[in-house]
């Protein structure tokens, strides 16, 4: 793996692992500032295969509503722009022929938060976390739901955001503000 901006970039469009491993320079427009997901990268178990082997294979995502464009911010959009990895092929590897699958990803991810002395987490979490950040800084429901690539704001609300107790005292602070109380 080349740098590990590629979690950061993977953060700030809450992308899931087989997504990041599939994303291709081809799949980023630097221009419009978007991300396009069309594929991910999974390892699978072979069918019929008494040896339970597996393999890697890249395919379109599970759902239509996961084929998606990301608008990525603007910050975002120069730290891609002035990065010193090779801005051809695979994001993670900088080639055409190599990607990294995600479970190699996943062991790079959690080399990266021992070195930082952090909390082990799987990869997932920073999706979660992203849906939770989204929501506290008043993301509405439904453009979430787009960018995670959930088919509906039920899935987005009920797995992915996790509101911090600060966030719960203002939302309560707010209602408090309707009704003067002496």
């Amino acid at each position: 793996m080349r740098e590990t901006s590629v979690f950061f970039y993977a953060f700030f469009a809450g992308l899931r692992i087989g997504e990041l491993c599939a994303l291709k320079w081809d799949d980023i427009s630097l221009e419009n500032g978007t991300i396009y997901i069309h594929q991910i990268i999974q390892r699978i178990q072979t069918r019929n295969n008494p040896n339970k082997k597996t393999e890697v294979l890249i395919m379109t995502p599970k759902s239509k509503c996961s084929v998606r464009t990301i608008p990525i911010p603007s910050n975002v959009v120069q730290l891609l722009k002035d990065t010193s990895l090779t801005k051809k092929g695979y994001l993670v590897t900088g080639t055409e022929e190599h990607y990294l699958e995600p479970r190699t990803m996943q062991m790079h991810f959690k080399h990266v938060l021992e070195c930082a002395d952090l909390r082990q987490v799987n990869f997932h979490a920073l999706r979660h976390t992203f849906a939770t950040r989204c929501i506290e800084v008043g993301f509405d429901i439904k453009s979430l739901s787009e960018i995670l690539g959930h088919a509906n704001v039920a899935i987005t609300m009920n797995r992915y955001v996790h509101p911090s107790m600060e966030l719960k005292r203002e939302n309560m602070q707010k209602l408090s503000s309707l009704f003067a109380v002496n």
